[in-house]
C-alpha cells in the first residue's frame, strides 16, 4: 500500500488517530458511567422519597406535600393528587417520562392495588449532563490537539537522523573515493543499520564509477593512435594521382568516419572526467560557429540522399559553449535525422538559447518516445545500422552540461528535437 504523506506526517496522523480512539473511548466511558451512576442514585433517592410519603400519613386524609421539585399522584387521590391518565400505564419501577415539553424521573409502586407515582423534575440533571458533555468534548479536543503536537515533536526527533542521513547520501562527495563512512555517525539502531547499508551500496557504486571512468578513459586514449594512423593513411591515398573517382570517394568516406570517431572518442574522454568545473579549460565556441561547421560537414551526405538541408541561423546569444560536447550533441541529432529520413527535409534552427533539429522522417512510435534516450533503443528495429547509442549520448552530455533535450512529433510525420543550452 502506497502513502502520499511523508513518514513524519504519518507519525503525526497515527498519534492523532490513537489519541482520538483512546480519548473517544474514555469520554464515552465517562459519560456512560456518570449517566448510569446518576440514574441509580436518582432512582434510589426517588424511591426513598416515595416510601417516606407512603409512611407519613393515611392516604384517606393526605396532608403532606412532596419536595418542591416533585409531583405526587395516586389512584383515586383527592384533588390534584389524583393519578393523571398519561401516567396510568406506567409499570412499577423507575421511568423517564415527558409531560408538556418537560422531562421527569418517575418512580412507580403499587400497594394494595393502588398505583402511586412520584415525579421529579430532571432539569438540574439535564443541566449537569450538558456540563459534563461540554467538559468531555473540550477534553477530547484538547487531547487531540496535544496528540498532534506531541506527534509533531516526536516525528521531528525520530526523523532528524533519517533526514541527516538522506542529506549526507545526496551529497555528491559521497561518491568520491575518500568520502568518510556514514555508519560511525549514528547509533546502533535501525538508522545505524540503514547507514551501514548505504555505506556498502555507495562503496559498490564508487567502485563501479571508477571502473567505468578508467575503462572509458583508457579506451578513448588507446583509440587515438590507430585513428591517427587511419587518418594519415587516408591523406596519403588521397594524394595519389592514380586513384580513380570511385576509390577517392571511398577513401573520403573512410576519412570522414575517422574524423567522426575521433570526435566521439574525445567526447567520451571528456565525459569520463565528468567534472563540469573543468569545462572552462575546454575549447569554447559560440552556437552559430558550431552549427555552421556541422552544416558544411553534413550538407553533402544529406543532399546526396536526395534530402533538403534547411539551416535557419536565427539570432543566438553570443556565448561560448564546450565546443566538443556541443558538436557531439548537434552532430548526433543531425545523424539521427539523416538515418530515419528517406524523403523531404532536415532543418536546423538556432534560437536565442538553443537549437532545434527537425525532420520529415518516419517518426518515433509513441510507445518508444519516452525510452528513446535510453542506450540501445532505436526508433525502428527494421533498420540494421546503428546501436541506438546516439540519443543516449546526447542525453548524457546534456545532463553533464546542465542542458535539456526534449522530443516532440512533427505533423504529418517526423521528429523535433529541441535543445536548451545554459552557461556552463
Amino acid at each position: 500500500m502506497e502513502f502520499k504523506q511523508s513518514l513524519a506526517q504519518r507519525i503525526i496522523i497515527a498519534f492523532a488517530l490513537m489519541s482520538a480512539l483512546v480519548a473517544g473511548a474514555f469520554a464515552m466511558g465517562i459519560v456512560a458511567t456518570v449517566h448510569l451512576v446518576e440514574e441509580k442514585l436518582i432512582s434510589a433517592g426517588l424511591g426513598g422519597d416515595l416510601q417516606r410519603l407512603l409512611l407519613m400519613d393515611n392516604v384517606t386524609d393526605w396532608s403532606h406535600r412532596p419536595e418542591p421539585d416533585q409531583l405526587f399522584y395516586f389512584s383515586n387521590g383527592p384533588g390534584d393528587f389524583n393519578l393523571p391518565k398519561d401516567l396510568r400505564h406506567l409499570e412499577p419501577g423507575f421511568h423517564e417520562v415527558f409531560r408538556e415539553n418537560l422531562s421527569y424521573h418517575a418512580m412507580v409502586e403499587i400497594v394494595d392495588g393502588r398505583r402511586y407515582v412520584l415525579l421529579q423534575d430532571q432539569s438540574d440533571f439535564e443541566e449537569r449532563e450538558r456540563v459534563l458533555f461540554a467538559v468531555v468534548l473540550v477534553g477530547f479536543v484538547l487531547s487531540l490537539a496535544l496528540a498532534v503536537f506531541l506527534g509533531w515533536v516526536l516525528a521531528r526527533k525520530v526523523m532528524a537522523p533519517v533526514v541527516r542521513l538522506a542529506r549526507q547520501v545526496r551529497h555528491r562527495d559521497q561518491l568520491l573515493g575518500l568520502a568518510p563512512p556514514l555508519a560511525p555517525d549514528y547509533a546502533a539502531d535501525e538508522v545505524g543499520e540503514l547507514a551501514v547499508a548505504f555505506d556498502a551500496t555507495l562503496g559498490r557504486l564508487r567502485q563501479a564509477l571508477t571502473r567505468e571512468r578508467l575503462f572509458t578513459s583508457d579506451v578513448s586514449h588507446e583509440l587515438r593512435t590507430p585513428l591517427m594512423i587511419l587518418a594519415s593513411s587516408c591523406e596519403l591515398l588521397l594524394e595519389n594521382p592514380g586513384l580513380d573517382q570511385r576509390g577517392r570517394a571511398q577513401v573520403e568516406r573512410i576519412a570522414r568516419a575517422c574524423e567522426e570517431m575521433r570526435e566521439l572518442v574525445q567526447t567520451f574522454l571528456m565525459l569520463a572526467r565528468a567534472k563540469r568545473e573543468d569545462n572552462s579549460m575546454s575549447p569554447q565556441q559560440p552556437l552559430g560557429q558550431v552549427a555552421e561547421g556541422l552544416v558544411g560537414l553534413w550538407r553533402g551526405p544529406i543532399e546526396s540522399k536526395g534530402l533538403k538541408l534547411i539551416f535557419e541561423p536565427g539570432n543566438p546569444e553570443a556565448k561560448g559553449y564546450n565546443a566538443t560536447l556541443l558538436h557531439a550533441v548537434m552532430g548526433n541529432l543531425l545523424r539521427n535525422a539523416l538515418h530515419y529520413t528517406e524523403r523531404g527535409f532536415i532543418r536546423l534552427s538556432l534560437t536565442g538559447t538553443g537549437f532545434l533539429v527537425e525532420d520529415s522522417g518516419v517518426g518515433i512510435p509513441e510507445e518508444k518516445r519516452e525510452a528513446m534516450f535510453e542506450p540501445f533503443v532505436r526508433g525502428t528495429e527494421k533498420r540494421g545500422e546503428g546501436l541506438g547509442l546516439g540519443l543516449s549520448l546526447v542525453q548524457r552530455i546534456c545532463e553533464n552540461q546542465g542542458w535539456s533535450v526534449s522530443l516532440t512529433t512533427m505533423e504529418p510525420s517526423g521528429c523535433r528535437f529541441q535543445v536548451e543550452l545554459s552557461r556552463t
